[in-house]
């Protein structure tokens, strides 16, 4: 072989190095630089008080504005005078108490002022506002008189009502107002203790906590009921999310997790009652969702964690994976570096969310007929291009990464075209973690699993009765009532969320009472 072959043959290997090189080179940059938008994201998005200013600027900024702007509607308003009747206004709920506040002319006088003579009724103007007072603690003293026979000398006397904790003094009510505002309104319970003394009413901290374990202890029916429906559904929505813990003794916490399995089939024209129950859990471990769902059988929407491949091992549950999850890791990319690929992507998957717009509340068959016309042709076309653009990424990049994700779980990711009950995501598992996310910001942490446990179990209460629509401190009060009376076990199911909104309004019956 000449030398000039040979020379030529170094060149080839030198320049097959060199971009073999910038290959890896480009890489490690799209790598680092989506790591830096990642960081740059958790450093400003969550926790920089740069950013917390600046929003909190522009919140007094926007109040300025719109105090402004209502003072101007004010002063171009003409005054009401005489017969001249006001502009309609927002009509408020009936079941809030009214106030009457009577105004009469010259202080009561019956005389007219111009010639005295007697005036007779015409008629009335009235106007509403909308008016708050303070939360109003007060005192039921409960009074049962004793009575004895003059004939026999029997005594008689009405029996005790129930109360809410064996020689306590805290009424139903009050047992509702404290877990409602710990677990819905996010109010951990020193505050609410310090909100009480600002009122006069010195409760301890520790006595609060002991009555909010005495209403989960008495809503543990209704979990449990709660529980035992859902499992008989023929979809599941599930997702966890990390909880603090602290260890007894060390002064430190661990990483619990609190699990929400929810029943909403509403989208799919679905009638039956919308629910979730949670679990509480030490660890992450999938032995704890093994277990929750060891008798369950259907469709398990879920994300990609590994603690569910064993339920899926069998047939007895099958996958339908998260387009969210999908679509979230292209994003991040996106954000971090965006290309006409992850462009092209994320316009592809935008256009499967509106074909699903299109055919929520629509029954299940013509969801599934509609998603194979519709739906079905432009994942074949998405599928295609994945896999041609992971034959030109380096399966080292975060792009690549991602693509891969998708891909394995592509036949999971598409049973919903064939399944018209089951979703394109599983949003509304994460939708019944938020308010899990936004107290624990809260109240920090769980004091203990048993603690843990209650928690999880006063959420599954109210979180239900909000997917059904119903104010969980008016049902939390008249429930609990009704369980420590001695309601019967046959019929729990006249108590659950979803029957109590069927037969109750969904207000506080303290109001209606306050009404009428």
């Amino acid at each position: 072989m000449s030398d000039q072959a040979i020379s030529l043959i170094d060149k080839d290997a030198r320049i097959a190095e060199l971009e073999a090189a910038l290959a890896a080179r480009d890489t490690l940059i799209e790598t680092l630089r989506l790591q830096l938008a990642q960081l740059k994201r958790m450093s400003f998005g969550q926790s920089s008080e740069k950013l917390t200013r600046q929003i909190e600027q522009l919140e007094l900024a926007l109040e300025e504005l719109e105090g402004e702007a209502a003072v101007a509607d004010v002063a171009a308003t003409p005054s009401v005078t005489g017969n001249e009747r006001p502009a309609p206004i927002r009509q408020f709920p009936d079941h809030l108490h009214r106030c009457e506040r009577r105004i009469e002319p010259e202080a009561g006088s019956c005389s007219c002022p111009d010639c005295g003579g007697i005036l007779r009724p015409l008629g009335q103007d009235s106007d509403e506002m909308l008016d708050v007072a303070p939360v109003q603690w007060r005192i039921i003293r409960t009074v049962r008189p004793k009575y004895s026979c003059r004939s026999c000398e029997k005594i008689v006397q009405a029996l005790a009502p129930v109360k809410a904790i064996a020689r306590g003094k805290a009424s139903f009510a009050t047992l509702a107002h404290i877990v409602v505002n710990k677990f819905d309104h996010h109010l951990p319970l020193y505050r609410q203790a310090e909100m009480m003394a600002a009122q006069g009413v010195e409760i301890d901290r520790s006595t609060l906590a002991g009555w909010a374990g005495q209403a989960a202890a008495l809503l543990d029916p209704i979990v449990s009921r709660i529980r035992e429906e859902g499992l008989k559904a023929a979809k599941l929505h599930t997702d966890d999310t990390p909880v603090p813990m602290l260890v007894p003794g060390k002064g430190k916490t661990a990483q619990a997790r609190l699990w929400a399995y929810v029943v909403d089939d509403r989208a799919s024209g679905a009638t039956g009652p919308a629910l979730v129950w949670y679990r509480f859990t030490p660890d992450r471990s999938g032995i704890h969702p093994q277990t929750e769902l060891k008798h369950f059988t259907g469709l398990l929407q879920a994300d990609g964690y590994a603690g569910y491949e064993k339920l899926y091992a069998n047939g007895r549950i099958r996958e339908v994976a998260c387009w969210a999850h999908f679509r979230r890791k292209i994003f991040e990319n996106h954000l971090g570096y965006p290309t006409p690929l992850t462009t092209d992507l994320l316009e592809r998957i935008a256009r499967l969310y509106r074909i699903e717009e299109e055919i929520r509340g629509a029954p299940p068959d013509v969801r599934r007929r509609y998603r194979q016309e519709q739906s079905k042709p432009q994942i074949e076309s998405l599928r295609i291009a994945i896999d041609y653009a992971l034959r030109r990424l380096s399966p080292k990049s975060a792009m690549a990464k991602a693509l891969v994700y998708g891909r394995k779980r592509w036949h999971a990711l598409t049973r919903f075209l064939d399944e018209g009950t089951a979703e394109i995501d599983n949003n509304i598992a994460e939708r019944a973690m938020r308010s899990v996310a936004i107290g624990r910001k809260n109240w920090l942490f769980s004091g203990s699993r048993a603690g843990g446990e209650r928690a999880a179990a006063i959420y599954s209460v109210i979180e239900t009765c909000k997917l059904n629509g119903i104010e969980p401190q008016a049902y939390i009060t008249e429930t609990i009532e009704k369980i420590a009376s001695g309601w019967p076990a046959s019929r729990w199911d006249e108590l659950m969320p979803w029957n109590w909104a069927a037969e109750v309004a969904p207000v506080s019956p303290i109001a209606v009472r306050r009404a009428a």
